[in-house]
């Protein structure tokens, strides 16, 4: 018999804050986290705004050696994922070998990656550090977070482009629910908005050319949509057996019930046109979880904000829940965050935690002229009062990776 999953803690670094609560509220009221980048020069790039987070500061977290010695996607991670540990009050003093993580991050330690081969080419190979390979490796993360916290459970990295979050995270569902753990500290992290990152995407024609307020740049599922808006940031979550939880009187935010994966096995970048690879995952969530498509209120769409790939997401929900694809309401949160990437699922997962919470679905914003291939209730500009029992979270990844989580308003 399958073991209940509960998300008893959360953790966030964003664009619009690094407390859960307060990007809930700006996400509410609808506000972008779209600026032009302070981070990285950018006076040569043709991309020149993004979801970069100047004011990022892990002090209150981190002592100044270890702040040295981790990458920055590594210090989003454990910052967020230690306000996670400390919303699900978890005590770690005790044995911890039933305890995991299992973190996702599409790109890794990418700013030391830029900064080392830099003073290789200036300086020579003898003053390149010694901290290199910790520093950018992609377990980094969920290798830190354990030593912080002495976790001596299962502990891994999911890389799957945009889906690593939500493949993480699901990996951590069917650890607990399977019975090789009590607890996982799951979800993902990102910081690739580098210079050589922005070259690298803006090169592709991936990212949005957007010519006016970088606020606005960001327009999932609208007809004037060219691309998505490159953002850093992390989201992180603690999952945990349900009776494990209740033993120790743990608060329980959300139940996890159903988790689908599946690849297109197409094309390296571009998401299958009809959508086929994204709406299986979302088939198999729902088979996974025993429900019917009219069983989901909410989706929180992956939605990037590119041609193709919104489009193809409406076909796949059009094809997975039939009529009731008119019923449901749909939001892409990347409209206010932007795209972050590897750690893109587990900010959305919490988001999604809290409109179930509040019963309030998030808006997309920008929406303002819909693309007729794209007529489904994206929840246009402004945030919805409904009540959501069942809703499912959706990422797709280069690489052809989908992955959909479902969870549901938890009840006794």
């Amino acid at each position: 018999m399958n073991r209940r999953v509960v998300v008893t803690g959360l953790g966030i670094v964003s664009p619009l804050g690094c407390q859960v609560e307060e990007c809930w509220q700006r996400i509410r009221a609808g506000e972008s986290g779209i600026r032009p980048i302070k981070i990285i020069e950018v006076g040569d790039l043709k991309v020149t705004f993004g979801g970069d987070i100047p004011d990022f500061d892990c002090s209150a977290h981190l002592d100044q050696h270890t702040r040295n010695r981790i990458d920055r996607f590594a210090q989003f991670a454990l910052v967020a994922g230690i306000d996670a540990m400390k919303d699900a009050g978890v005590d770690v003093s005790g044995d911890t070998s039933r305890f995991g993580v299992v973190l996702g991050s599409g790109i890794g330690g990418l700013c030391t990656i830029e900064e080392q081969v830099a003073r290789l080419v200036t300086k020579g190979p003898s003053r390149v550090s010694p901290m290199t390979i910790p520093k950018l490796m992609l377990n980094a993360g969920g290798g830190n977070l354990a030593i912080h916290f002495g976790l001596k459970g299962i502990n891994y990295s999911v890389a799957t482009a945009c889906a690593s979050a939500a493949n993480a995270m699901g990996n951590a569902f069917a650890h607990i629910r399977g019975g090789l753990c009590d607890l996982v500290l799951t979800g993902g992290s990102e910081a690739a908005l580098t210079r050589i990152g922005v070259a690298a995407f803006q090169n592709m024609r991936a990212l949005s050319t957007f010519e006016g307020d970088p606020q606005l740049a960001s327009r999932p599922f609208d007809q004037q949509r060219d691309g998505f808006v490159f953002a850093e940031g992390a989201g992180l979550l603690v999952f945990e057996e349900l009776e494990f939880a209740q033993r120790r009187g743990a608060r329980i935010l959300a139940e996890v019930v159903g988790f689908g994966s599946t690849c297109d096995a197409g094309h390296i970048t571009s998401p299958d046109e009809t959508g086929s690879g994204a709406a299986a995952a979302m088939a198999a969530a729902l088979k996974d979880a025993g429900l019917q498509p009219n069983d989901i209120d909410y989706i929180n769409a992956h939605g990037t904000s590119t041609p193709q790939g919104d489009k193809a997401e409406t076909l796949a929900i059009k094809s997975v829940f039939g009529q009731h694809a008119r019923k449901l309401a749909i939001s892409s949160t990347k409209s206010q965050l932007g795209h972050s990437l590897g750690a893109s699922g587990g900010l959305e997962l919490i988001i999604t935690i809290m409109g179930i919470r509040d019963s309030i679905a998030p808006p997309t914003i920008n929406l303002t002229n819909p693309d007729p291939d794209c007529d489904l209730d994206y929840v246009p500009n402004v945030a919805r009062p409904m009540e959501i029992r069942y809703a499912m979270s959706n990422s797709f990844g280069f690489g052809g990776h989908n992955a959909s989580l479902i969870i549901k308003k938890y009840a006794p």
